[in-house]
């Protein structure tokens, strides 16, 4: 038993000191993810190949004139 709450521990610790996808897109309002959260939207595609995810009102208006 004392293996598993060894390693359930150093699980913790490391999903703390590891964080997740922090890289930034389009002016730092999106991020670089293989998949967008269902509140976000496409824009552009990041350097690195992913999806640069941006909520809605953080997209810039395309409309024409």
């Amino acid at each position: 038993m004392k293996p598993f709450w060894v390693t359930l521990a150093v699980m913790l610790l490391l999903s703390q000191a590891m964080p997740g996808d922090t890289e930034k897109c389009w002016h730092s309002r999106g991020s670089c993810r293989e998949r967008c959260f269902r509140n976000e939207r496409v824009y552009i595609f990041c350097m690195n190949g992913k999806l640069c995810c941006l909520k809605p009102k953080n997209q810039p208006n395309l409309t024409t004139r």
